[in-house]
């Protein structure tokens, strides 16, 4: 069940002498709420997060925290758009096509696994949407022409490298990248188990890397292999 809106109001209920000396920062607010509450919404998930508890971690006052998201759905959408708008980011920020082929799938492998690596939050926060079956994400109107440009992306890659003689021609690119994101999701979400099992310490930095090389190889190893043989 979510919280109840509350109204817009003032940022400060201080004198307006000490208003002048701390100038309003809504943006670093909003960011700060932002941080939180993804840590808060992937830790308990939707349902066990509480709205005291993001403002409490986000240092906010509370009602500054309805103004500006509205509500508790309000603001678990407001996260999940942010989480996808960042690792979208990085993605375009490779600038793959100025790399041959091999080079630039193995540079979005590399940044698919550390991106999970180094935002462990962020599997967290996708396993609590699957719970919700995705009931969130179905209503961002942004989510759809985020991915557009990355499956672009990916056929551009897969085309160039089909033409050089160098990767397969019947790879679907969306199979290829839910491929190379589950590499990384899936050594990220389960390192804690997979540790116990095998009795190895898989969040140390040599196994890191060598899950990261594995990965590159799999997939690259796979482009480059003739359909049938």
């Amino acid at each position: 069940m979510s919280e109840p809106s509350s109204p817009a109001i003032a940022e400060t209920s201080q004198p307006k002498a000490e208003t002048a000396r701390r100038p309003r920062n809504s943006a670093k607010t909003k960011a700060s709420i932002l941080a939180a509450a993804r840590v808060e919404f992937a830790d308990r998930g939707f349902e066990g997060a509480r709205v005291d508890a993001i403002a409490e971690r986000a240092e906010a006052n509370k009602r500054l925290l309805y103004h500006y998201f509205g509500n508790k759905e309000e603001l678990y959408r407001a996260v999940l758009l942010d989480a996808y708008q960042e690792i979208r980011r990085g993605e375009r920020a490779l600038s793959l096509d100025q790399y041959d082929p091999v080079q630039a799938m193995d540079r979005l492998v590399r940044f698919t696994f550390r991106h999970f690596l180094a935002n462990p939050w962020f599997p967290r926060l996708l396993g609590t949407e699957n719970i919700e079956n995705a009931r969130f994400l179905k209503t961002l109107p942004d989510i759809k022409a985020l991915h557009s440009p990355l499956v672009g992306q990916i056929a551009a890659i897969l085309e160039r490298g089909a033409a050089a003689g160098i990767f397969r021609r019947d790879v679907d690119p969306v199979q290829l990248y839910i491929s190379v994101a589950a590499l990384g999701f899936f050594y990220v979400s389960n390192t804690a188990t997979l540790s116990v099992i095998f009795e190895r310490d898989l969040s140390s930095v040599g196994m890191v890397q060598e899950r990261e090389a594995h990965a590159v190889q799999m997939v690259v190893d796979f482009l480059k292999t003739k359909p049938g043989a």
